[in-house]
């Protein structure tokens, strides 16, 4: 009998794929790296350390727990190759972009693992106006999906690897650099790298995509956080990536900081309306790093203060 493991970067689809008589075993591999520190150069503890570090201080998990499933996840994709096929079920967004790269990665120099490697991704489904990721699937919908599966490449994996170096780098111009080209085999990895671009503050105004947006989404009415979530994700962000816990960072940090944007929030049903400032913000009449300052990561790149980098969608990343 044909051994498989399914490896998704979170657990949306793992009981829809049983459901849809999809067979094997289930890796959650699920580090969201589209946030947080991932530089560079720390060993696989060092790394995996500092991760739960992070993720159990920003989404206030327990850091003991998060870090044995970081190891674990790492454990079981490093046996992998015990399976006679692996199959990567990854969207086009951020999220899945950046685990996919870092995945590829890590199989980089595990040949017989690649060799039963097969990546199933999409962007769309058809009859669905909105897609937003797999697990928005029915299982029969899922049921679709095994015959789009293609080889992982070795093109694939030397590119994903590019990407992935890049992503770590403290140089914000080799992250700008890897966006601004295709990866064969890869077709959604340019944009997501791009729409992680527009987290950078912006010139005009200092605000990531995602802040800016949020205070358009109440300007035009949405009232509780929750509406917001749920405006971004279907009608303001071109390519959404963040889940809830992500995005209740964000915009809890625009009614928390020195000079808020928004008035206070304690829930995703909490009132919520723009200060002052947030409508100078909204208008580009004030800037909210200059203001504020910033303390945020985007892959190996700390922003702190009052970077030096700043993003236009004309020019790119632009020294400020």
């Amino acid at each position: 009998m044909t051994s498989v493991l399914n490896i998704r970067c979170g657990s949306d689809i793992r009981d829809s794929l049983a459901e849809a008589g999809i067979e094997g075993d289930f890796l959650e591999y699920s580090d969201p790296i589209c946030r947080g520190p991932v530089p560079a150069g720390p060993d696989d503890d060092a790394y995996r350390s500092l991760r739960a570090d992070f993720i159990a201080a920003a989404w206030e998990r327990d850091r003991d727990e998060t870090l044995e499933k970081l190891a674990e996840a790492d454990d079981r994709l490093d046996k992998a190759n015990e399976y006679d096929i692996i199959v990567l079920w990854f969207e086009h967004d951020a999220y899945d972009q950046t685990i996919l790269i870092k995945l590829l990665d890590r199989l980089s120099d595990k040949p017989d693992s690649l060799e039963r490697a097969r990546l199933i991704q999409i962007d769309r489904f058809d009859g669905l106006q909105h897609f937003n990721g797999l697990g928005e699937l029915s299982p029969e919908q899922l049921s679709t999906l095994p015959q789009r599966a293609v080889p992982v490449t070795q093109q694939m994996v030397d590119g994903a690897m590019a990407a992935y170096a890049a992503y770590r780098s403290e140089n914000p111009l080799e992250l700008v650099k890897v966006a601004q080209r295709d990866t064969p085999g890869l077709p959604f990895l340019r944009q997501a790298l791009v729409r992680l671009c527009f987290e950078f503050p912006a010139a005009m105004d200092g605000l990531s995509l995602t802040e800016r947006l949020t205070l358009q989404a109440i300007d035009s009415g949405a009232g509780t956080p929750g509406r917001c979530f749920i405006e971004l994700n279907y009608n303001f962000d071109p390519q959404p990536f963040l889940g809830d816990l992500m995005y209740w960072d964000d915009i809890e940090r625009l009614a928390t900081a020195s000079t808020p944007a928004i008035t206070p929030i304690e829930n995703w049903m909490s009132p919520v309306q723009l200060t002052d400032f947030g409508k100078a913000l909204l208008n580009r009449e004030a800037d909210w790093v200059k203001t504020n300052g910033i303390d945020r990561w985007i892959g190996g790149i700390h922003l702190t203060g009052d970077p030096d980098w700043r993003w236009t969608p004309s020019q790119g990343l632009v020294r400020s």
